[in-house]
């Protein structure tokens, strides 16, 4: 996958997060999960993008570090949203799937760099 389809698959994703915050139920624990879920879903891909942009081969790593935490931490904030009945699980099923492969490719991504290649 080239870098410019990560782009564009990283900023899907923050899209699909901002309909799914925006449908959730007016509840105050909804509204605080969304919240974090909208932060975290949409870093990821402001954070590739600063990636692409490193200055040296040790800020893509750092910043694609970046990108792996927030993207792990949009999947907690599902999972969460799941778990505390706010959301039924096949509703963010697709989406809890794009987050574990896009956390995936970026493990990777990190790994390759890590190794110079």
């Amino acid at each position: 996958m080239s870098r410019e389809d990560f782009k564009h698959r990283t900023k899907d994703y923050a899209l699909r997060v901002i309909k799914l915050v925006q449908s959730l139920p007016p509840d105050p624990v909804a509204k605080t999960l969304g919240l974090q879920l909208l932060r975290s879903g949409t870093s990821v891909a402001a954070n590739y993008r600063a990636a692409v942009r490193g200055k040296s081969r040790a800020d893509f790593i750092a910043k694609m570090g970046i990108v792996e935490e927030e993207c792990d931490e949009s999947l907690l904030w599902m999972e969460l949203l799941i778990d505390a009945g706010l959301v039924p699980q096949t509703k963010l099923t697709s989406l809890i799937s794009e987050g574990g492969e896009i956390l995936a490719i970026t493990v990777s991504s990190i790994k390759t760099a890590r190794r110079g290649n």
